[in-house]
């Protein structure tokens, strides 16, 4: 076997290919989160405090789920995060991200095929001719086309895995809420239950009064109109306590059946929840972390859209042997080895390559606008949950006090309406007036858990102990290494 001559091909390409890799150009850096902040929000001036009053400053943290110390609550949100649909739907944009990267990273490497030949006598062209070849072709990437591209993968793949744990952090989070509904719903029917009874005990007591002749027609008729109208509210309570338990049953991956069991009472909720600086707040969040990614993403689009207008270089090489049993092959190196260089300038295109930088373009000003967006909705998030944190903590307080004066003035009305100093009208809408301030007072309850889980999510916490951001980051690292296709 001769060993492969060293051609002028192979000098000029070696040389080619030595001046191309010192000159290749450097990608250019996306927008450092400062930047972005100020270009995509540039009427925001963030406060060095948030807003609302009586925020706690502390440190945001992670590991919500465990405050409301409920094991159902955690068993619950672990069987979401295994069967929900939502985030099936999610990981399966992930593994798609996950291939777009390995497509748009396989051109940083050589592309290596073998090629095989065999013709008989009796079949293919006749001529006998075997043989077997070897053959690479690598584009040097100059301009950073290849590699531009290959880092916007890289970000969507980023973007992709950061949507999906921000999906997961809020599957977990709906979980919560629904329960926390599901368990008011309960709790509404049962108070709706109670009211009857009490309703009906009133309809007896106004039937006695008539019939020893002390009360009326009227007080009767008032007291069996007050039941009736009761009965109805309890069948109301009973149809949004089954579609609470539907739409918990949704979440989980099961059939809505309404048979998911729930406790008997609300939880107490954790107490004051550190909420950060604002400043802190964009790089928490994992969907605003993914806008920004999105931004890199078009930025490095653009930027191969750009390279595509400039001449590409492509190293070729090869090795192959050729045999026949038909024909003596006369003076032939056996196996022949082969390289060049391809240089390929694009002339007249019709503006297509233009029209593509111009079109990359206009999706970075989109992706840019639309982080300015979500970080804007992301301030509004943390203020609105934290003013109707402090507002609802304020009403648990005058609503539990209504309580017991309102169940202080039923007790005073119905000894009234049994001395007769009083009639069924009084004492039937004070009644009234305690189950609403009491249904309301559950309403408020549930309603002060829901808006902490509400800023548990808004401050871009984690329902875990390990940040979001970092866990979706962590497992979204670029390729680095060429897989065998």
């Amino acid at each position: 076997m001769r060993s492969p001559p060293v051609t002028w091909q192979w000098r000029s390409g070696a040389v080619l290919c030595v001046g191309a890799l010192v000159s290749a150009c450097a990608l250019k850096a996306p927008p450092t989160r400062e930047e972005l902040a100020t270009t995509s929000m540039p009427n925001v001036r963030l406060p060095a405090q948030w807003t609302a009053t009586g925020a706690d400053p502390g440190t945001a943290i992670d590991g919500w789920l465990a405050a409301f110390a409920d094991p159902q609550l955690d068993a619950l949100v672990r069987e979401a995060l295994a069967y929900n649909y939502d985030l099936q739907a999610a990981a399966a944009r992930v593994e798609q991200a996950v291939a777009y990267q390995g497509i748009a990273g396989s051109a940083l490497y050589p592309q290596v095929n073998v090629l095989g030949r065999k013709g008989g006598q009796m079949g293919g062209d006749g001529s006998g001719l075997q043989g077997l070849g070897l053959l690479v072709n690598w584009e040097l990437d100059v301009w950073g086309r290849v590699r531009a591209g290959a880092a916007a993968a890289d970000a969507q793949y980023a973007s992709a895995a950061l949507d999906a744990e921000f999906a997961r952090q809020s599957i977990a989070s709906q979980v919560a809420k629904s329960w926390f509904l599901a368990t008011e719903a309960r709790l509404q029917k049962e108070l709706a239950d109670r009211t009857v009874a009490d309703s009906q005990r009133l309809s007896s007591l106004a039937s006695d009064r008539l019939r020893v002749g002390i009360g009326d027609e009227y007080d009767m008729a008032l007291a069996q109109a007050n039941l009736s109208t009761l009965k109805d509210a309890a069948q109301k309570m009973e149809l949004a306590r089954q579609q609470a338990l539907r739409a918990l049953e949704v979440l989980l991956g099961r059939y809505p059946a309404a048979q998911a069991g729930v406790p008997s009472d609300l939880p107490r909720g954790p107490g004051p929840i550190p909420a950060g600086l604002p400043a802190a707040l964009l790089e928490r969040r994992p969907d605003v972390v993914a806008a920004e990614r999105r931004v890199a993403a078009a930025m490095y689009a653009t930027e191969q859209a750009k390279a595509a207008r400039l001449p590409s270089i492509r190293l070729t090489g090869g090795v192959n042997t050729v045999s026949s049993e038909l024909f003596v092959l006369k003076e032939r190196d056996n196996p022949v080895w082969s390289g060049g260089v391809t240089l390929l300038a694009p002339i007249f295109l019709g503006g297509q390559l233009q029209a593509q930088v111009e079109l990359r373009t206009a999706e970075q000003k989109q992706a840019l606008a639309n982080y300015g967006q979500i970080g804007a909705r992301a301030f509004s998030d943390v203020e609105n949950a934290l003013s109707a944190v402090f507002a609802l903590d304020a009403r648990d307080q005058i609503l539990r006090q209504g309580v017991l004066e309102n169940e202080r003035a039923v007790e005073l009305a119905t000894s009234r309406y049994k001395v007769g100093s009083s009639d069924m009208r009084a004492l039937l809408q004070q009644n009234l007036a305690l189950y609403a301030t009491q249904s309301t007072l559950l309403q408020v309850r549930s309603d002060r858990l829901a808006q902490r889980v509400n800023l548990y999510l808004a401050l871009g916490g984690s329902f875990d102990a390990q940040p979001a951001v970092a866990a979706a980051l962590a497992a979204a690292q670029p390729a680095t290494q060429p897989a065998a296709r």
